[in-house]
């Protein structure tokens, strides 16, 4: 799977491209035909902390599945990510499974 990592108004730093990777390699386990990813993380303002927002785009046969989270450092934001696009990979697994029978 090729990832695709934009950081939007700063830069990103090795340590963070290479955690990203790693977490979304780990979604090649769950389906196996995921094309690529795009992964675009952006600060944003909200009040007096500096929020950090993680948006992933997975390309698969057949669809794109999308998530999106805001959290205070890029590293929770993907945690909380894996699991949301994990139950959409099975679910898009599924579906396309059940359509080849």
């Amino acid at each position: 799977m090729r990832v695709h990592t934009e950081a939007v108004q700063f830069k990103a730093d090795g340590k963070l491209l290479a955690f990203i990777e790693k977490k979304l390699s780990k979604l090649d386990t769950f389906y196996d035909r995921i094309i690529d990813a795009d992964v675009i993380l952006r600060l944003e303002n909200s009040g007096q902390v500096r929020d950090k927002v993680a948006e992933v785009r997975l390309r698969v046969p057949g669809g794109v599945l999308f998530a999106r989270e805001t959290q205070k450092t890029f590293e929770a934001s993907i945690d909380q990510l894996i699991p949301v696009l994990k139950r959409q990979l099975i679910r898009h697994k599924e579906r396309t499974m059940g359509r080849s029978r």
